[in-house]
């Protein structure tokens, strides 16, 4: 048995390191990470980082960073009630041809957990409710996700100055509070369908560049 341990050369709050092999010929380096913050159970979610090998992580390069969310209902399941199952996808697509960093957040529904996230959409089903309202109507902020955890992951893969794939303005200002250097904003494409429709208009009127 062949044991792939974690390179030394990297921040020692990196926990584990592993070459993983995906669809389509490519491979990404998954690494998990010791940073500290805690979810809403009080345990310490295990984000996720995927170094894609490509011309924007070489050496004098700007690498090129997704920060997605987690969204087990659109990116395991492809529902079409939101845009990030889709997003995830066009992101891997030119990880494979540039190289870069996906960091995969465990904050499910904005950091309000899979259970609340649900509930959330049963108020926008039997109320009207858009995914903002629903969110308030539970009793939660707009959005709860951290992204000082971003930065503090890009920071353990000695990773300074980025460019950013996001519609969402809050992520480059996370970014950018905590030290990272965001050197171009990139937007994702509008991946509109008839069951999403609300949430998109949602999303542009809360200041998303769509």
């Amino acid at each position: 048995m062949v044991i792939d341990l974690p390179p030394v050369s990297v921040s020692p709050a990196i926990k584990a390191s592993a070459e993983i092999p995906l669809a389509g010929g490519a491979s990404g380096r998954f690494y998990s990470f010791d940073i500290g913050g805690a979810g809403r159970d009080g345990k310490a979610p295990d984000h996720v980082a995927v170094r894609f090998p490509g011309p924007s992580v070489e050496p004098g390069g700007v690498p090129l960073v997704r920060i997605h969310s987690e969204c087990l209902t659109g990116d395991v399941f492809a529902s079409l009630r939101c845009d990030c199952g889709p997003q995830l996808q066009e992101s891997l697509a030119l990880f494979g041809a540039q190289g870069g960093y996906l960091l995969y957040l465990r904050q499910e529904g904005r950091g309000i957990g899979l259970v609340a996230k649900l509930k959330a959409y049963q108020l926008q089903i039997e109320q009207g409710l858009d995914t903002f309202e629903a969110n308030r109507a539970l009793g939660f902020r707009d959005d709860h996700r951290d992204y000082g955890i971003a930065a503090r992951m890009l920071q353990a893969l000695q990773v300074e100055r980025v460019r950013l794939l996001t519609n969402n303005p809050d992520k480059a200002a996370g970014l950018e509070e905590h030290g990272i250097e965001v050197d171009a904003v990139l937007p994702t494409r509008r991946h509109e369908n008839p069951h999403n429709h609300r949430y998109l208009h949602a999303k542009r009127e809360q200041g998303h560049r769509l």
